[in-house]
């Protein structure tokens, strides 16, 4: 399948879906580059007092609402996605918090959580064309829209510490790889690589996952992960237009920089 017709055919679905292993029937290629370095920074205060758990409906409250983010759309996370950790089997331990943070899950020891999906919106650029009007760029650009899972959970204590040093941990031990299976599907990340994260909260670390595409090329995946005092928030963007163009699929910095301001 070409990359092009490939991200035309599966945008929908996949983009919907946001999960690695609804994306694998894609079959799209992706990019091999990987960058380096990774960042914690300070920078932000606390949306609770350090070591106090918000709840579920607390962190509901937190998570960035529709006209927050000029540009984009929010909506809820797709029901495909695994709605809970013990339905996202990883054969590495190490590797689970990973895992979970893609998915908007609690990666950490607690099970308050809450998430939601931002979305590029393009409608407001979208012209007047007939369908015989519209062109293979055209195509190529409606496809070239970033959905960014967004999760947020709450610990206590250092949990949240604690937490952000499992993500420390489970890229170096998971640097060569490690296999997921969720709703019955198996998706094998052959590459996990620290880079440079944006410095956001009072601590922020990012990696790429490399996932192989079912024998069809690979495709790169940014994810990064924010700590604002017993907060953290994970950020997985996906956009299947970059991917068939050869590019990687990175967490927009508008969405990343919102959802940070509304944990101080």
């Amino acid at each position: 399948m070409k990359r092009t017709s490939g991200a035309r055919l599966c945008a929908t679905a996949a983009v919907g879906a946001l999960s690695l292993v609804l994306i694998t029937g894609c079959s799209d290629e992706g990019s091999k580059k990987d960058s380096k370095g990774s960042s914690k920074d300070s920078g932000s205060s606390s949306s609770a007092p350090a070591g106090k758990a918000l709840t579920k409906a607390e962190l509901e409250k937190l998570l960035l609402a529709q006209g927050e983010v000029k540009g984009y759309k929010v909506d809820k996370t797709d029901a495909s996605l695994p709605a809970s950790k013990s339905a996202a089997k990883v054969d590495k331990a190490a590797c689970e918090p990973l895992v979970y943070a893609m998915s908007a899950l609690p990666p950490g020891d607690t099970e308050a959580g809450a998430k939601n999906t931002v979305t590029e919106d393009k409608s407001a650029q979208a012209g007047t064309k007939s369908p015989e009007d519209i062109s293979e760029s055209d195509l190529e650009d409606a496809f070239d829209v970033t959905a960014t899972l967004v999760g947020l959970s709450s610990y206590e204590g250092d949990g949240a510490q604690k937490t952000m040093k499992s993500f420390t941990d489970g890229v170096s031990a998971c640097s060569g790889g490690f296999t997921m299976t969720a709703g019955g599907e198996t998706q094998k990340i052959t590459k996990v690589t620290s880079t440079k994260a944006s410095g956001a909260g009072e601590e922020s670390s990012a990696f790429t996952v490399v996932a192989d595409m079912d024998g069809d090329g690979t495709a790169t995946f940014q994810v990064e992960v924010v700590r604002s005092g017993s907060t953290v928030a994970t950020f997985y963007g996906i956009n299947l237009g970059a991917l068939a163009k050869g590019g990687e699929s990175k967490v927009p910095a508008a969405v990343l920089q919102a959802q940070a301001a509304k944990l101080k």
